[in-house]
Order: structure tokens, then sequence, then C-alpha cells
């Protein structure tokens, strides 16, 4: 039986205790996911990671927003149509795009716009992998003979994306935004993927979100990894959901240890 991993957004940012948006647990996550990695290095015959990798001016970051008395929006702030609508929040750039987006994920029944800290920037040592977890892959490859292969996503300024395959509202003109089909076949070559990263509540339920709604084929394939992952503080019921549709749809659900067992 040939294995995939799949993991998400393991970024010093997210990981370690001094970066930008801090995940508490994501620093043990990482360590369970080297050792699985080094334990089991003959049973893994594919690693895809995410990289989660943003521009400052992002319609998720503060800079990119103001309110009428030209203050940025501080992180954790949620900005809705109606906000936008009644000229609370303002978009500096990109004005029609960004006030149509807020109204598009809602449209589509997603959350309220979300204003995160500056995290992931382009070149930035928040957007490398965490040292633990790039070790681990390194020694992988030398062994296995095999590259792991990386993934960027987030570029796109005008859209967050959370989930891997594809931005939260594509734009037609931006490839890089549209459904990644070439990552879906590529994962699709294996008889089981392994789920893992950070966030639990975030990039890791969406990217699982997107396998339900847009890769059916990858369903009966993936395992979520529960304890290489960790939720963004205070908010781990908004992927509530998620989980539950995928445990009805009978993803399986494993910790670490029962992984290769």
């Amino acid at each position: 039986m040939a294995n995939a991993f799949l993991i998400i957004d393991t970024q010093f940012d997210f990981c370690h205790p001094d970066g930008a948006l801090f995940v508490p647990g994501a620093e043990q996550d990482v360590m369970r996911m080297a050792n699985l990695i080094r334990q089991h290095t003959d049973q893994i015959d594919h690693i895809v990671v995410t990289l989660d990798t943003h521009h400052l001016l992002d319609i998720a970051h503060p800079l990119f927003w103001v309110d009428n008395n030209g203050q940025h929006p501080a992180p954790f702030t949620r900005i809705s149509a109606e906000d936008v609508d009644a000229g609370r929040w303002v978009p500096r750039f990109a004005v029609e795009k960004a006030k149509q987006y807020v109204h598009d994920l809602e449209a589509d029944g997603q959350l309220a716009h979300f204003i995160w800290p500056e995290h992931c920037l382009i070149g930035s040592r928040g957007a490398a992998l965490h040292d633990t977890l790039l070790d681990a892959l390194k020694d992988w490859s030398r062994q296995r003979e095999l590259d792991y292969v990386a993934v960027p996503k987030g570029l796109h300024p005008l859209s967050e994306h959370f989930g891997i395959f594809r931005a939260q509202v594509p734009d037609p003109a931006v490839p890089e935004s549209q459904l990644n089909t070439g990552l879906i076949a590529d994962l699709d070559r294996f008889d089981r993927v392994y789920l893992m990263g950070e966030a639990k509540s975030h990039c890791v339920a969406n990217s699982l979100k997107q396998i339900l709604d847009f890769a059916p084929e990858l369903v009966p394939k993936v395992t979520v990894v529960t304890d290489c992952m960790s939720d963004v503080t205070g908010l781990g019921h908004l992927a509530d959901p998620i989980y539950a549709e995928a445990r009805a749809r009978n993803v399986h659900f494993v910790k670490s240890d029962a992984v290769f067992s």
C-alpha cells in the first residue's frame, strides 16, 4: 500500500512561540510529525508540505483596511459585508474587488472576513518550515531518495486561501486562486493520504472541506491524524461542522501512534 503525507502550513509563524500567529500546541504537533516521518521512513512514499505565503498588503492583514478615522483594524477583527456597506471598514486597495470579496464570502456561506496579524510574509523567517519538521523531511529525502513537494498558497492578495486546494473566493483571472487539480491528481496516486498540520481550526479544516467538496475520489483515502494539529485559541468551534461532515462520510481519524499500526 502506497502512503502519502499532506502536511499543512507547519511553519515558524504558526509553530514557534515567537511566531506571529503561534498556535498553542503546535510545537508538540511538529515533534509528533517529525517522529512519524523518522520512525516510518520506509512506509511513507510521498510528502507534500504546504506553505502559507502572504504579501504585506493582503486583504486579511490590517494595513489593507481603515475606518472613518484612518485607523487600521486590530488583528482578529471580523469585517462583515454590512460593515463594508456601511463604510465602517474601507479597503485601501482594489476597492470594488475587495468589497465584492466580502460579499462573495458570505453569499457562499462562509464566515465573515477576518483580519489576522501579519504572518508568513513572503521571504520571511515566519514563512519557513519549522526546523524540527524540515530536518525530518531532509532525512526522509536522503533515505528514500525522493524530494518532498512544497506547495505555496496565499500569494493572491485579494482572497484568503485557508485550504490548500483553492482560494476561498477563486478569481478566474488568477490561476493560483483556482482549484489545484494537479495536486488532487498527485495525491490520488496513493492508497492512503494522511492529513495533519496547522491550524486544525482553519487551514487543515478547510483543506479537508475542499477534499469533501471538490475531490470525492480522495475522500475514502484520507486519514486525519488528530494529535498532529491544534486550534487557533478560541476558534476551534468554527471547524466542528467540517469534521462532523468528514466523519459522516467515513473519513478515518487516528492518533499518530496508530497511523501504521
